[in-house]
């Protein structure tokens, strides 16, 4: 990454973003680690553990829409302290009364979902800052805030087998605090922020066909990684007998493995174009999700696939938004709002759809085939616009970008 890029933005915000999206990502997606020992202690069936483990997730990408809306009519600085105190707030109550029952593990999933909507306050609050031949990398480091996944499936699992799940909560608030306290200190709104969108500035964007395009393709990169992750905590639990602690291990490298390659992936696409970049993330992630959709008896031979499909859904995120904000660049902070929704409610579908499966069926194999034929469907609606994309705002004398 050459020195141009540090140069061109405002370097304490992106970083700020990056950790406020980190954190933001970690407590998100906690439920799922722990899915296995909240459902053994409350009683709750396969598809019940699902739905629980899924709501944190369909709550997100609702409130990405509302938090993105506060962000664009106030400021993305604004917006994200905002949602960070309700969270700190969310898991201080869990910590201090405990959760008892489904319902109310259900109830934590709906006020964690602020985490998830944090997306749409740190993507416009870096990209906002960066020309458009950067804008690959910027979105991809302040979007590599999902590898806050990794640390929840590391350490999630062991903490509560050594302190009782319902400490988690209270043992996330310290990092929670500290993010607070750095974002309130060095985040900056940019100086030349485009003019507030009204709520008929969504519609318009509605009506908008490659609106609709780019929530498909990301409802399937961002949608898959994060449908992945968190029901593969309960898969190696229940494929291979693994206890959650190792089960945490095995799904901490699969999201390793995609939330490093968010901003490489970025990167890439600023060299190579957005379009190709997806183009091979897609046929390479529905290949080995059709693979590890047979069952293997093998779990190093999964955990093998799950990364390699983890690495194409993670760069396929970062090269997503290498592109939105080349078609949309006045509309940003509206598409990373409905973009990121989209995602949202794709890796709730996901989750969701996996453990009904499961619990029907027995297996994970007809939910993992169909997530794979997304794949496949995403690579030709995405090759289908390729030539008109690349004819019109992609085209040379429109941006300095490659797409």
């Amino acid at each position: 990454m050459n020195t141009s890029f540090w140069k061109a933005g405002h370097t304490p915000t992106l970083l700020s973003a990056f950790l406020y999206f980190d954190l933001s990502f970690m407590v998100w997606y906690v439920l799922g680690p722990l899915g296995v020992q909240i459902a053994a202690d409350l009683g709750l069936t396969t598809q019940q553990r699902a739905f629980m483990v899924a709501t944190p997730i369909l709550s997100g990408a609702v409130l990405r829409l509302v938090l993105g809306m506060l962000a664009d009519r106030t400021s993305p600085k604004a917006a994200g302290l905002f949602g960070q105190v309700v969270v700190i707030a969310a898991l201080f109550v869990a910590w201090l009364h405990g959760v008892h029952s489904y319902e109310q593990a259900l109830l934590l999933g709906l006020f964690l979902g602020m985490a998830g909507a944090s997306f749409a306050v740190a993507l416009p609050l870096a990209s906002q800052w960066y020309p458009q031949q950067h804008q690959g990398k910027a979105m991809g480091i302040a979007g590599a805030g999902n590898s806050g996944t990794v640390f929840a499936a590391l350490f999630a699992p062991m903490l509560a087998t050594m302190f009782g799940w319902s400490n988690v909560f209270g043992l996330a608030l310290i990092p929670l605090v500290l993010t607070l306290i750095i974002f309130v200190t060095f985040a900056k709104n940019a100086p030349n922020r485009p003019a507030s969108k009204s709520f008929a500035d969504y519609m318009k964007a509605l009506g908008d066909r490659d609106s609709w395009w780019f929530m498909f393709f990301y409802s399937v990169t961002f949608g898959g990684f994060l449908g992945l992750a968190s029901t593969l905590p309960g898969y190696f639990h229940d494929q291979y007998a693994f206890d959650p602690v190792k089960a945490g291990y095995y799904t901490a490298a699969c999201v390793f493995a995609g939330s490093m390659l968010r901003p490489l992936g970025g990167a890439l696409a600023d060299r190579i174009g957005g379009i190709r970049s997806l183009l091979v993330m897609y046929t390479v992630a529905a290949a080995c999700l059709f693979v590890v959709g047979f069952n293997l008896p093998s779990s190093t031979a999964a955990l093998a696939l799950f990364v390699v499909a983890m690495l194409s859904l993670g760069a396929g995120n970062g090269a997503v938004f290498q592109l939105v904000p080349q078609r949309f660049h006045k509309e940003i902070g509206v598409m990373t709002g409905l973009v990121g929704m989209a995602g949202g409610i794709g890796g709730f579908l996901l989750t969701a759809g996996l453990g009904a499966v499961k619990q029907s069926t027995g297996n994970y194999q007809m939910g993992l085939w169909l997530f794979a034929s997304l794949g496949a469907l995403a690579w030709f609606g995405l090759y289908g616009v390729k030539r008109r994309w690349r004819t019109t705002w992609g085209s040379a004398a429109m941006t300095a970008a490659r797409v």
